[in-house]
């Protein structure tokens, strides 16, 4: 289960409309013999099975069931990531972040849009959009209630990371309780893309 939309009234474009300008961008650039029907779909295909939130679910699940590979998750997630084969572009220099009973983290890039893409894939679109990027920075307690549902006690501090070219951040969520017993596969299925940023939790089994 993903977190709600942001509203409207901070990030303007839906979904819905975004993916309708590059639907008529991409008919026009295969219309003009400068992309190809094959191009698109491998492409697809890429951000679908090979790089993407699954991925990212995978790692934070074997973190979670392996103290090992947790300490050397947070201590080189690149590393880390490429024991379990995943890693290329935009994931050479990653860094993870966990939360804690006490702490909560938020990823944002308030330059532009740079993200871990090997464990996250495509950043949603709100991530790219000027007023998420500085109110989060502002008041990210807010911003996390407000946009995205999420109310974290005040007993809670928030951490929000700023990633660039050179340092992308991605968030290891806690572990939901009631998950004795569950495998990596099963647990991996619990951690959402927006857990995986700060700004929501994994699901409750």
């Amino acid at each position: 289960m993903q977190s709600p939309p942001p509203v409207a009234a901070s990030y303007p474009r839906s979904e819905e409309q975004i993916a309708a300008r590059v639907k008529a961008l991409e008919s026009l650039l295969i219309e003009k013999g400068m992309l190809t029907t094959e191009v698109v779909d491998r492409l697809a295909e890429v951000y679908e099975n090979e790089v993407g939130p699954h991925l990212g679910a995978k790692v934070v699940a074997k973190a979670w069931t392996d103290q090992a590979f947790h300490d050397r998750l947070l201590a080189d997630a690149s590393a880390a990531c490429q024991e379990l084969g995943i890693g290329g572009v935009q994931g050479e220099d990653m860094i993870a972040v966990a939360d804690t009973d006490t702490v909560h983290h938020v990823i944002v890039c308030t330059l532009c849009s740079c993200y871990p893409w090997p464990v996250l894939g495509l950043p949603p679109n709100w991530y790219k959009y000027p007023a998420y990027r500085s109110r989060m920075v502002r008041d990210p307690r807010a911003v996390l209630r407000d946009d995205f549902g999420l109310e974290l006690p005040d007993s809670v501090e928030i951490r929000v990371w700023d990633s660039s070219s050179e340092l992308r951040y991605w968030v290891v969520p806690q572990r939901p309780a009631g998950t004795d017993g569950m495998s990596e596969e099963q647990l991996a299925g619990l951690v959402t893309r927006d857990s995986l940023i700060g700004v929501g939790l994994p699901d409750i089994p």
